[in-house]
């Protein structure tokens, strides 16, 4: 289904629906007493950001270190192999729910609902900000525990009365220390308005590191020789580039003629350098345009020519990547490659990746024009925001990188 398709079913469905399902449930909760015994089956649910799935890792590492409880997550299919980089959740853990067609996407709605009974569920945490859906899925699991952001007295979107741990959703803060505060609101021990009233660290969101053997490497390089005779191994170092933003919101793509502008400038300052531009099988004609604007043999169309379970291995043997704010950005974050973050309807204060990154953000007095309370949903048909980030000032950001490769060479 395409994403606005899902939001108008998330309001026109979702809000009566929540007000409904608000109502039974109150009624429920007065006829029928749940036992408040500490959960043991813990349900993540995100279903529509692949890097949020990276950057709730440390709240999850956390969960289990600090109760052993079994943990679970629902997530969409088309997401669902962010989960598998690190492993944090066993495979037979993980509810897929289908949303290519809206058929498929009713049927796994209820199958959900048995789901979440047979695996005994006693607490859900709903990680998503904004979606009735899954204050639905939350509401009606079954499970005793239901922790997720409230509005409280903010503006916001409507998504019932379901949770049984309301905690204040900070716009101040990183996501991924918002994510820390809904764990903390379940492992607390008394009731607060609203929770979660915890100071988090910096290094409470410290991401786990992929461990990447020297033969997994080998691999990937000899996928890179295959695809260009420009490359190396033992004098050509790899830069990454990733043109690319999901269609959730197409307004985080960074203008291809600057791109292009950009790559020429690497690969004239940096002889060494071979310029890969990643992307997915369905990205590889947009990465060949960029390619051939370029006009550099040592300028390659890598789109679809690795796994997504590779991508933690061509991080591993690159100097760095540039990249629109997407979902790449956090899945290098689980490496030790440094990446340079375009940012423009969104801030990096809130949603930078966890790993070695430079994030290169104009501020401009609309951004960010997307947030919890809008759905993501922008009405700016004119990215302003990334047009006046030029060239030039990505490269400034990127050129000690360079340097230091053509210092290597010396």
């Amino acid at each position: 289904m395409k994403v606005d398709t899902m939001r108008q079913i998330d309001y026109y469905i979702g809000v009566p629906l929540c007000f409904l399902g608000s109502i039974f449930q109150r009624l429920v909760r007065l006829l029928i007493k749940n036992d408040m015994k500490p959960p043991k089956n813990i349900l993540f649910i995100e279903l529509s950001e692949m890097g949020s799935a990276i950057l709730v890792d440390p709240a999850m590492r956390k969960l289990k270190k600090e109760t052993g409880a079994e943990l679970y997550f629902a997530i969409f299919k088309k997401n669902k192999p962010s989960l598998d980089l690190l492993g944090t959740i066993p495979n037979e853990n993980i509810y897929i729910i289908r949303e290519h067609n809206l058929f498929a996407f009713i049927i796994d709605t209820f199958k959900f609902f048995f789901w979440t009974r047979k695996r005994k569920i006693d607490a859900v945490i709903d990680l998503e900000l904004f979606s009735r859906f899954t204050a639905l899925l939350a509401g009606f699991s079954g499970a005793p525990y239901k922790i997720g952001f409230h509005a409280y007295y903010n503006e916001g979107l409507y998504r019932g009365n379901f949770l049984s741990h309301k905690v204040a959703y900070n716009p101040h803060i990183h996501i991924a220390k918002n994510f820390i505060a809904l764990i903390n609101a379940l492992l607390s021990s008394k009731e607060e308005i609203p929770y979660s009233k915890t100071l988090i660290s910096n290094e409470e969101i410290s991401l786990a590191k992929v461990n990447i053997v020297s033969e997994q490497k080998k691999t990937i390089r000899d996928i890179v020789i295959n695809c260009t005779s420009e490359f190396n191994p033992e004098k050509n170092k790899i830069i990454l580039i990733n043109p690319n933003a999901s269609e959730l919101l197409i307004q985080r793509r960074w203008p291809q003629p600057n791109y292009v502008r950009l790559i020429k400038m690497i690969l004239d300052k940096c002889s060494q350098a071979v310029v890969l531009i990643t992307g997915d099988p369905h990205e590889r004609e947009e990465a060949q345009r960029l390619k051939e604007n370029v006009q550099n043999d040592r300028c390659v169309n890598f789109a679809g020519k690795v796994t997504f379970a590779q991508l933690p291995l061509l991080y591993s043997i690159s100097e760095f990547m540039v990249t629109n704010d997407s979902g790449p950005a956090h899945f290098a974050a689980i490496t030790d490659m440094p990446t340079f973050v375009i940012f423009g309807p969104e801030t990096p204060a809130l949603y930078g990746s966890l790993g070695k990154t430079t994030p290169i953000y104009a501020g401009l007095a609309c951004s960010p024009c997307v947030s919890a309370s809008n759905h993501r949903k922008t009405a700016c048909m004119d990215n302003v925001c990334l047009q006046v980030i030029k060239p030039d000032h990505v490269f400034t950001a990127i050129l000690p990188d360079l340097e230091k490769i053509n210092a290597e060479r010396k």
